[in-house]
């Protein structure tokens, strides 16, 4: 992916060895990176090869190409014409020749002797121009990504919710159908608690999204987290059954984050651990480790576990595993919200789970 804050590189081109030491020395700066070269042609093959080149600064005399041709070149260039480019030269100061430098796609013009501090700070003004220029590209690939994301996101919304439409319009339609009385009672009262329950749950789907919707246009304040405190509140306030044993095994750390984000992971972690879990000595274990610029967190139980197979399903929306879809108040939603919470902090979420033994869910949240 485009890196916004990338080295600055300038390519520095001259036929004297002496001038670009000497200019390379008056730029040497931090975040800058130079590559010189000697002759148009030489210059051409770096252009071409190198795509975070930020800035040329050309030399106008140069034996067998000139500055003039070789920006030229550079502008006719698909891959080279966005390139800012300043001459450098000891003579023709008349303003035609300074025209014809801007005709051939100079964005400036700088007179030998340089004057250092001018130079300095007109290359400054490149920089800062090259580096905003990255951010618009960099924010106009991540805007293409979230709408290719909200895009299939609609997509899958539309086409799962309905499934229970279709299903309560085809009982509703039966029961229209029987003019003549020929369902049973009994089958007249199937079709009408098979429909409750489709728009039941079709309803709590619709209520999950709009609480996601709710939290994510909101709840964006960064303040200082001490996780050990909020995770024992939320185990506190969630009153787990009385077979269910909870237990923190690693200290947690204090983060400067979104607390409600964070708080939404693991509550619904927890929650879902005790809620799958029907054995008499129910258990689950929350510790963390660091992982870079990263805590990586993991919520484990000794629950009915999850099968190999739904270990990605259950991530996508309105996907449970087979263990989960006995609960009437599993819609599939809520790990897929928590895999885009996760995501939102540049981490992820997995799970990794033997049934036979219980699953571990693990998730990354930056520091």
């Amino acid at each position: 992916m485009l890196n916004p804050n990338r080295d600055f590189t300038i390519l520095l081109v001259d036929d004297r060895e002496e001038n670009l030491l000497a200019l390379e020395e008056m730029l040497a700066d931090e975040n800058r990176v130079f590559i010189k070269a000697t002759s148009g042609n030489q210059a051409l093959r770096h252009a071409l090869r190198n795509d975070n080149i930020g800035l040329i600064m050309l030399d106008v005399q140069m034996p067998e190409m000139d500055g003039f041709e070789v920006a030229r070149l550079l502008k006719t260039n698909q891959k080279t014409k966005h390139i800012s480019i300043v001459f450098v030269t000891a003579i023709n100061k008349e303003e035609h020749y300074m025209l014809k430098g801007f005709d051939e796609g100079a964005v400036d013009y700088l007179q030998k002797p340089l004057d250092i501090n001018v130079t300095k700070a007109k290359v400054k003004v490149f920089q800062h121009l090259y580096q905003y220029q990255q951010e618009l590209k960099y924010t106009a690939i991540e805007l293409r990504r979230i709408n290719q994301q909200l895009e299939k996101f609609a997509y899958i919304i539309a086409h799962d919710m309905k499934s229970p439409l279709t299903g309560i319009i085809g009982a509703l339609s039966l029961l229209e159908m029987d003019e003549d009385g020929e369902l049973s009672a009994e089958e007249c009262k199937e079709y009408i608690s098979h429909s409750k329950e489709a728009a039941l749950y079709l309803a709590n789907m619709i209520n999950a999204l709009l609480d996601y919707s709710r939290k994510s246009l909101a709840d964006q304040t960064v303040e200082e987290v001490n996780v050990q405190d909020m995770v024992q509140e939320i185990v506190h306030n969630l009153f787990l059954p009385p077979h269910v044993t909870f237990k923190i095994t690693t200290p947690l750390p204090i983060l400067w984050t979104k607390k409600l984000k964070l708080q939404q992971v693991f509550q619904n972690l927890i929650s879902n651990a005790a809620k799958y879990n029907h054995k008499p000595d129910a258990t689950i274990e929350l510790g963390c480790q660091e992982k870079g610029d990263l805590y990586e967190f993991y919520v484990r139980d000794n629950g009915p576990g999850i099968p190999f197979q739904d270990h990605e399903n259950i991530f996508k929306f309105f996907r449970t595993s087979i263990n989960m879809a006995t609960s009437e108040s599993s819609t599939g939603v809520g790990l897929s919200i928590l895999k885009l919470l996760v995501e939102e902090q540049g981490g992820k979420i997995w799970v990794d789970s033997d049934p036979s033994l219980g699953s571990v869910f693990y998730f990354e949240w930056k520091k």
